[in-house]
């Protein structure tokens, strides 16, 4: 069996944001491209975001650390550590308003 520390992996990644000229992170905990279920943890410093972009898939978002907004169309989320929200299958954005961190959960076809 597999396992990963959440706690762990958070602070990794956070760190790595911090030193990024992008101010973010990521690291897919399971699965990938060729699989069906893929786990992302995604750290973003305060301030930056994922600019709008397409789900590839059904997804879900919980935040780990900090808190973060959501857009989709005109719909707006806004969570804290503990957060759970469903992704709406459409364009949408991820903003932190602090230091971040979020584990992302997408399940899509396999080709």
């Amino acid at each position: 069996m597999d396992s990963t520390s959440l706690r762990s992996v958070a602070d990794e990644e956070l760190a790595a944001a911090r030193a990024a000229s992008s101010s973010r992170s990521a690291r897919t905990i399971h699965g990938g491209h060729d699989r069906s279920l893929r786990e992302t943890v995604i750290a973003l410093v305060a301030g930056h975001e994922l600019a709008e972009h397409e789900s590839p898939g059904e997804a879900t978002l919980q935040v780990l650390r900090g808190r973060v907004r959501l857009t989709a169309g005109d719909d707006v989320w806004e969570w804290e550590a503990g957060g759970h929200v469903i992704i709406p299958g459409e364009r949408h954005a991820l903003a932190a308003l602090e230091d971040s961190v979020v584990l992302l959960t997408v399940v899509k076809p396999v080709p």
